[in-house]
Order: structure tokens, then sequence, then C-alpha cells
């Protein structure tokens, strides 16, 4: 049973950057921006729980479909791929960043600029198996946003050098 969280965490990632709602805990959340006609960015953002969570869905308004995706370097290949869902360990930081961990916005509906709000629900799966909608209202930055087109890797990747 999914059970809808107040419009509280949304409006506290909309003020102050940070939400917390189904035992975890979201900073810094940003979109990256779109030009006219590209349909698919990322969606970024640290993570933490503090018994540990399971993120098992995404979904967006603003797109008409969103996954849970890691993007790993192999054998000199560059690949991203789909996720059934990402754990969020007890106590650690899960960091989604352009070339590693992300959610991935595709078949976006329109362009993406920078001030823009986009609505992202989270959908959460606690250790007692509870399931939990954690929505959010991400900012989307310019394109260039994140250390330019180029990004860091997340958690358990290499550092990269790929726009999205």
């Amino acid at each position: 049973m999914l059970v809808r969280k107040s419009v509280i965490a949304a409006l506290a990632v909309a003020t102050f950057g940070v939400a917390s709602a189904a035992d975890l805990m979201v900073t810094d959340p940003w979109v990256r921006g779109t030009v006219p006609a590209q349909k698919a960015t990322g969606a970024f953002m640290s993570l933490s729980s503090k018994q540990g969570v399971r993120i098992i869905a995404a979904s967006s308004p603003a797109a008409g479909a969103t996954e849970i995706h890691s993007m790993v370097m192999e054998d000199g290949v560059m690949k991203m791929r789909p996720l059934s869902f990402l754990e969020v360990p007890a106590g650690v930081k899960v960091d989604l960043k352009p070339g590693g961990y992300h959610i991935m916005l595709m078949q976006l509906k329109a362009p993406l600029v920078e001030g823009n709000m986009v609505p992202i629900t989270l959908i959460v799966e606690g250790p007692d198996k509870q399931v939990e909608e954690v929505p959010l209202e991400v900012p989307a930055r310019a394109l260039a946003s994140g250390g330019g087109a180029m990004g860091q890797g997340g958690m358990k990747h290499d550092p990269m050098k790929m726009p999205h």
C-alpha cells in the first residue's frame, strides 16, 4: 500500500533543498536543464537513511518515463543501465551524480530550463517492507551545471567525462 506523504516534504525541498520522509533524507536535489529538442535528462541528489531503505521507483509528470539508472565504465565503454532498485544503506550517504547513479527522466513533455521546478516522486521501501512516496520539487539548473556538461562518478563509480 502506498502512503502519500504531505506536501511539507516538497515544500522543504523547494525552500531549503532538504526533504526527509520515509526515513529518507534528500539533500541538494537538482535536474539538469535541457535544450528544446532534448527528450531526456538526469536528476541528481544526495540520499541518506538512518535505518536503510531502497528506492524502488521514481515518477515525474514532466516525463513519460522515469527510471533509476547507473552508469559504469566497462572495457573502456560507458554503459548506462536501469536499476530495479537503489539501496541506501543505514548511515551511508549515496550520491546521485552525473556519471554515476541518477534518476533518468525520459520522454520529456517540455524543455526544462534553469529555474523550473520539476516534481519528482521517489517510491521508497523501508526495512519493514512498507512502501511510501516521497514527493520532491526539484530545481532545474542550467544545462552546463554539475561540473559543466561533465561530472564526477557516483558511489562506487570512477570519475568520468561524459555528458548526459
